[in-house]
């Protein structure tokens, strides 16, 4: 039985949506003398069926370079000027056409194409699977949020990325250029979100073709729709016709289209959708609002209190991390730079503050010098689980007592403690006299250079931390004997096993570890033969030439003898007199190679373990987002 495709008919929405994901610079603008009439089918595009695969399309645009193709078929929008459609179910189906000129956005009359077979192959993929249950199956899915103001599995049933956020931010941990960032309000702290309510049910079908069925329970204009979906496995992107994805009413006239939609995550059990906020029809600035949904299994099965927190990043011995391994007592102040943030269970912070100024940007999170630069903690060892410790609060008032740390990383104070730390905002502990150590930080020797304690809040998923730094105490140390001990003597050459990658401001995340060492295809503006064999023929090795740090390097073959090395303890940055590497554009579009590299705490690596480990330098290649290069001990 044959169904027909149908588009958006609006020509404000095709307007609104190709804007909002544009940029100028995304298409050369062509001449005015294109009209709908113009862009048919066999003069200024064409549709063809793969010859072994008729289920296969391919749309080819045949206009000149010069105009952008805009594309609207069964799978999505696109601007590529070959598109290939993989269509598993008979029918008949649409596609329009445009394109970008000076004089604006020109589309022609849709043209059809027909699929006579079903073909199961391309339905054999597991997004298919994990959304509908399979071919022959169905699959109901709730929005996370009911009546009683309880998302059972995320934070909240609404969360905020960036334009450019997609399966790959989300499911893979990549970092891409562009409009990337996040916000995953809770939704107890944030009721302003949407109304609490049963919001209906969305079904997705694949008995005799794919099909949605969403019953919109909190908005009545929208009642039971009943659509189509089609699903892009490559990009991981849905079309729904017919039929909205579940949301919010407050929201439902600020997207010009709910049936284009990005996959961001999906399991057996939750599934996050993506769809476009435009700027026009909500006042704010375009955003993908991410909605979380969770599965009639998961929803039916959960239990509250069933499912164990999860653990913060933190790993290690928590007594000897809090005072010393060599002595029994430590202290630490509240840090100026950032004394107080919240986290979710997993330690991911909440807030994005890396100086006073976040929390003087806002309205309510307080920031009192005064108060924070009174505010110590010293812990004295007494055991190998025990301890006592002297808090100072924002006045100099000492509260003194003992603790004990258990197999959880919990501090475990011997009463209740709370004192102010900037105006309401209180170090506290629980109801159980705890702190728990959430993370640390370490300097390029290892060494902890920042502790945060967390309080496990009682009623939201979440801790509130608190950052504390050691306070140097007793005759300072050579900063650079441990850069010294680490580098002279060594020799180290690029990792062909995992060349580069492009992680976050803390060092975490990277997607390129799939490419090596020998895909020389899939990103060949990154990885080659050429540059694998480059690799190979450099090295750098370190020495000292009386009190002065140099290296010796081999630049693809090219020998750099007397490289004069600087080092910044503080910064932990390496800059050279000379480029020892120029073979590869993450090399040189650092100082053209000089640097100041910083060097980085990827995967834990420090000066301590930079035998097994390597070492990691990078750059700020824009805000948040740091390119980094890999290099090991030469075998």
């Amino acid at each position: 039985m044959n169904r027909v495709i149908k588009l958006c008919t609006m020509l404000i929405a095709w307007a609104s949506v190709w804007i909002a994901s544009c940029t100028p610079d995304d298409f050369d603008l062509g001449a005015l003398d294109v009209n709908p009439g113009d862009l048919v089918e066999g003069i200024a595009f064409k549709i063809e069926h793969d010859p072994q695969n008729p289920n296969i399309v391919y749309l080819t645009s045949l206009m000149d370079s010069r105009y952008t193709p805009l594309w609207d078929h069964p799978q999505g929008r696109s601007q590529a000027h070959k598109v290939t459609l993989k269509i598993p179910f008979e029918g008949t189906y649409q596609v329009k056409f445009g394109v970008q000129t000076r004089g604006g956005m020109v589309f022609g009359e849709p043209a059809t194409f027909t699929i006579d077979d079903f073909y199961a192959g391309f339905v054999d993929h597991e997004l298919w699977t994990l959304l509908s249950g399979g071919v022959g199956q169905e699959k109901t899915w709730y929005l996370d949020l009911d009546a009683e103001e309880l998302s059972r599995y995320f934070l909240g049933p609404l969360y905020f990325y960036g334009t450019d956020d997609s399966w790959e931010t989300v499911t893979e941990g990549k970092t891409v250029e562009g409009d990337s960032w996040n916000w995953k309000p809770d939704y107890k702290g944030n009721t302003w979100l949407m109304d609490a309510g049963d919001y209906g049910s969305m079904t997705f079908s694949l008995k005799d073709g794919a099909k949605v069925s969403v019953d919109h329970k909190m908005i009545s204009g929208r009642g039971v729709e009943d659509g189509m979906f089609m699903i892009d496995t490559d990009n991981h992107t849905m079309r729904m016709l017919d039929a909205a994805p579940l949301h919010d009413a407050g929201r439902d006239g600020q997207v010009v289209d709910w049936g284009n939609i990005k996959i961001m995550s999906l399991t057996e059990d939750y599934m996050q959708l993506a769809v476009l906020r435009d700027e026009a029809l909500s006042g704010e600035g375009p955003a993908l609002l991410v909605y979380n949904f969770i599965s009639k299994d998961y929803k039916d099965n959960w239990v509250p209190g069933d499912q164990p927190d999860p653990e913060p990043p933190y790993e290690g011995n928590a007594n000897d991390d809090l005072t010393t391994s060599t002595t029994t007592s430590k202290k630490w102040a509240l840090s100026l730079n950032t004394p107080y943030n919240w986290t979710t269970l997993a330690g991911e912070f909440l807030n994005n503050w890396s100086d006073p100024s976040g929390y003087l940007s806002t309205d309510w999170a307080s920031y009192d010098a005064t108060l924070i630069r009174n505010i110590s903690l010293t812990l004295d060892k007494t055991g190998a689980n025990a301890g006592n410790y002297v808090f100072t609060d924002g006045s100099n008032t000492r509260i003194t007592g003992s603790y004990s740390t258990d197999e959880h990383n919990n501090i475990v104070f011997d009463k209740m403690i709370s004192f102010a730390i900037s105006g309401s905002i209180m170090l506290s502990t629980n109801d159980d006299h705890m702190l728990r150590i959430i993370d640390v930080e370490r300097d390029a020797a290892g060494t902890i250079s920042g502790l945060w304690l967390g309080k496990r809040d009682a009623d939201k998923p979440e801790y509130q931390v608190y950052k504390f730094e050691p306070v140097a105490g007793g005759t300072t140390a050579d900063p650079m004997a441990p850069w010294k001990s680490a580098l002279v003597g060594k020799t180290f050459t690029p990792n062909v096993n995992y060349f580069a990658d492009w992680v976050t401001a803390s060092w975490s995340g990277g997607w390129t570890s799939n490419l090596f060492p020998n895909d020389f295809s899939t990103q060949d503006w990154l990885w080659t033969q050429s540059i694998y064999d480059a690799c190979m023929a450099s090295s750098i090795s370190y020495y000292l030439d009386g009190d002065v740090l140099k290296a010796n390097a081999v630049d693809n073959g090219v020998a750099k003898n007397g490289i004069v090395v600087t080092i910044d303890p503080d910064t932990r940055t390496i800059t050279y007199s000379e480029a020892p590497f120029t073979f590869s554009f993450v090399y040189t579009d650092n100082g053209d190679g000089k640097g100041p590299w910083l060097f980085g705490s990827f995967d834990g690596a420090n000066l301590n373990n930079i035998s097994t480990k390597g070492m990691y330098l990078g750059f700020v290649s824009k805000p948040g987002e740091i390119t980094m290069n890999h290099m090991i001990l030469k075998p």
